[in-house]
Order: structure tokens, then C-alpha cells, then sequence
């Protein structure tokens, strides 16, 4: 019973993948409407927030999860820094919250 929850959840989590669907915008028009480069803390930052950009995205389009006038490698290397970090964050809470009710 088990293997078939798991296929299940696998199957629903690929047809959700393979059927989305993203409209492109041209990165000019972007990089046109602001004159403000962002750097590693701003990329940090938006690591940190994206499951609520996530989120949000969905029920707002002018909601983003990476800023597209960006300054490049630091940008991205802030960006998985605070992805990273927040996954270690939540798993030493969770390491925590066990030790506690243990």
C-alpha cells in the first residue's frame, strides 16, 4: 500500500511539473523599467523568502521569485546561500522540536 502512495505522489508531482507552463517576458523591458542592480545581500534575501514568493506568485503575476536586473554570480551565489540556508535552519528546528518532545 505504501508503493502505491509513493507512485501516486510521484505521478501528481511530475503531471504538475511536465503541465505547467510559464509566460516569457523579454529581460530588456525588465532591466529598462528599474535602475537598481541587485547584489549578494538582496539575492540572500530572496533565498531566504522564495517559498512565500512561491507562493504569492501563484495568485499575483507581479510577484517574482528571482529578480531578473541582477548583478550576476553574487546575485546567484546569495540567492542558493539562502535556500541552503533556510533548508539548514528549518532541519536544526526540527532537530530541536524533537529533542524537546523526546
Amino acid at each position: 500500500m505504501k508503493n502505491y502512495f509513493k507512485m501516486f505522489l510521484l505521478f501528481a508531482v511530475a503531471i504538475l511539473l511536465f503541465s505547467s507552463c510559464a509566460q516569457t517576458e523579454p529581460v530588456q523591458s525588465c532591466i529598462a523599467s528599474t535602475s537598481v542592480v541587485h547584489g549578494f545581500w538582496f539575492g540572500l534575501w530572496n533565498g531566504m523568502t522564495v517559498g512565500f514568493s512561491f507562493i504569492g506568485s501563484l495568485f499575483n503575476k507581479t510577484i517574482a521569485i528571482y529578480a531578473i536586473n541582477n548583478n550576476g554570480g553574487w546575485y546567484d551565489f546569495g540567492f542558493v546561500l539562502g535556500v541552503g540556508g533556510l533548508g539548514g535552519v528549518i532541519k536544526l528546528a526540527g532537530k530541536v522540536i524533537v529533542a524537546i518532545f523526546d
